[in-house]
Parts: structure tokens; sequence; C-alpha cells
């Protein structure tokens, strides 16, 4: 974790980490599409006549689980930013009438 903050900061890692959240995997672990496609072949190929056919959407998994939480009013949205940001030892940079 030291070398990454060294590299890049907190801020930007967090906006990483949502966009993440919600899109899945970066990177080659974002080879989900090709196994979808791939599964969803072999399925096809054993499945009965009377049967729809399966589409790789079938296969895919949902990145964004947290969607279906309740919302947040912007407080508490704001706290959980605070907790993770003091957790990866980052620097609040708002200007000091913000705080």
């Amino acid at each position: 974790m030291a070398e990454l903050l060294a590299r890049i900061t907190s801020a930007e890692l967090t906006e990483w980490m949502a966009y993440e959240q919600i899109a899945g995997p970066l990177g080659p672990e974002r080879l989900d599409l090709l196994h979808a496609i791939t599964a969803a072949t072999i399925a096809n190929t054993a499945r009965g006549k009377d049967q729809p056919p399966y589409e790789p959407r079938d296969f895919l998994p949902r990145w964004d689980q947290d969607a279906a939480r309740p919302e947040q009013d912007w407080q508490q949205m704001l706290a959980k930013v605070k907790t993770l940001n003091a957790q990866m030892h980052g620097t609040d940079t708002r200007p000091r009438e913000a705080l």
C-alpha cells in the first residue's frame, strides 16, 4: 500500500476503488465477458430443444451488488469517505472552511 500511495494520491485511489465497485475489476481480470460467452456456448450445446437459448449476460457476474442498499444522505457518505481516508492515512485537501 505504501508503494501504491507513493505513486498516486489517496483521492485518486479512492476514485479508482469506487469505479471498480461499479464497473467490475480492471485489467486482465476483466475477462468476465469472454468467459460468459464461452459459458453460454457450452450451456447452449447441452440445453434441450424446447429451452430458450442462453445469452452471455446470463453468465455475467453482477459487480454492483451494493446498488440494493438504502440510499444514504450526504452526511453519511462523507462520514464513510472520512473513515476510508483515515484508514489509508490520506490527507483531507478540502479548504479549511469546508471542514
